[in-house]
């Protein structure tokens, strides 16, 4: 490799708060600026996370586009490649991953890597248009084995595909005191749970709210709390409305406090029907807190081992959109006292081993090192 550092260049669909967007940050925000220089292109206007990458004095262009202006995006992002002059182009996220093999085409970009982060299960033309794109692709980080099996599965090459998981800050939680959650309007004796992410259907927060209100039959003590926000907000709400235990569910919108959040909650839920590598997992085991997950992808690499042979012997497992399996497993894990803490504590030393943020940016550092390795002078 030679020592001047190599103009790279990093595509994503958005820039607000999500576990997909803060890794993507992490990455390029970790890389040896001795070795590479990063710029970042946003598809989208600009989001919370714009601010630390041009803290870090690292290039940030928004196009502030919309799903009407797809085509439009590929001549403006190809424009700008072919003035910046990249030899590579990282993208995130299934709409840059789309837009950015296409942009890249007839510009200074030798190798393209795609960015798969979820076992997308919205359409098949999300597969049909990854398999007629794949050609300009030289390979796909998924963020687990589970979504690299979904991904074989639906047609992808397998030669091209390879596993980079998320990290997660350990030592951030240790040192992070818990929130006080009578701000809440939580009493002291509560039992508080705690699930978090894009108020989105992915994420199962309808089927939750109806676990939970199974739960409460026998739990009167017991809080849920709903950190995040998103389109199906109003939807929830009105269910909860429904709910003979409304009055103990509370929706705390977008936090930037959720490491705090986790350490004072006495069990963390996720209740997904599909996913990728949930980052709030990690975060989730790092801080501590029991957990009771749906058995969707990445979930077993993190609650079972890395390869996921022994499923969730970290935490409690719940069939995916089934609300009596998930009414259960918060049961079990409510009741499971000090087995259920020293599950917890297991899962802190095990991600605290198998994933922090610096492993993550070395081995994309070290793929496109390998990528880029026969395509430039010596």
């Amino acid at each position: 490799m030679p020592q001047t550092p190599i103009p790279i260049a990093f595509c994503i669909t958005e820039l607000d708060p999500g576990g997909a967007e803060r890794a993507f940050v992490r990455l390029v925000t970790g890389l040896d600026r001795n070795r590479w220089t990063p710029e970042v292109f946003s598809l989208s206007s600009e989001g919370e996370l714009t601010q630390p990458l041009r803290e870090a004095n690292i290039p940030v262009t928004s196009f502030g586009l919309n799903r009407n202006q797809f085509l439009g995006g590929i001549f403006r992002l190809r424009a700008e490649l072919r003035r910046r002059r990249p030899l590579l182009l990282q993208t995130f996220l299934f709409h840059a991953n789309i837009l950015g093999r296409l942009a890249a085409c007839g510009t200074s970009v030798k190798h393209v890597v795609s960015g798969i982060r979820v076992a997308e299960q919205r359409s098949p033309w999300y597969h049909a248009l990854d398999r007629w794109t794949e050609r300009f692709v030289s390979r796909h980080v998924c963020v687990s084995e589970s979504v690299k099996q979904f991904s074989t599965s639906h047609g992808l090459s397998q030669k091209k595909l390879l596993v980079i998981p998320n990290g997660v800050d350990v030592p951030l939680f240790d040192r992070t005191p818990p929130a006080d959650l009578s701000l809440f309007g939580l009493p002291p004796d509560s039992f508080a749970i705690l699930a978090a992410g894009r108020l989105d259907p992915q994420k199962g927060f309808d089927l939750l709210l109806q676990a939970f209100d199974l739960f409460t039959l026998n739990h009167p003590e017991a809080h849920l709390l709903i950190a995040g926000e998103g389109p199906q907000r109003s939807e929830l709400e009105s269910n909860i409305r429904s709910l003979a235990s409304a009055s103990r569910i509370h929706l705390l919108g977008r936090r930037n406090d959720l490491p705090a959040l986790l350490k004072a909650a006495d069990l963390f839920v996720l209740s997904s029907r599909w996913e990728g590598m949930p980052n709030v997992l990690l975060e989730a085991a790092a801080a501590t807190v029991p957990i009771v997950a749906t058995d969707v992808e990445g979930v077993a690499e993190i609650l079972g081992g890395k390869t996921g042979d022994d499923r969730f012997r970290f935490g409690g497992r719940a069939e995916p959109g089934d609300i009596k399996s998930l009414s259960h497993a918060l049961q079990t894990a409510s009741t499971a006292g000090i087995t259920a803490d020293s599950l917890a504590r297991e899962a802190r030393d095990f991600v605290l081993r198998e994933y922090s943020w610096e492993q993550m940016t070395a081995r994309y550092s070290s793929l496109y090192e390998d990528l880029l390795r026969t395509s430039l002078p010596s």
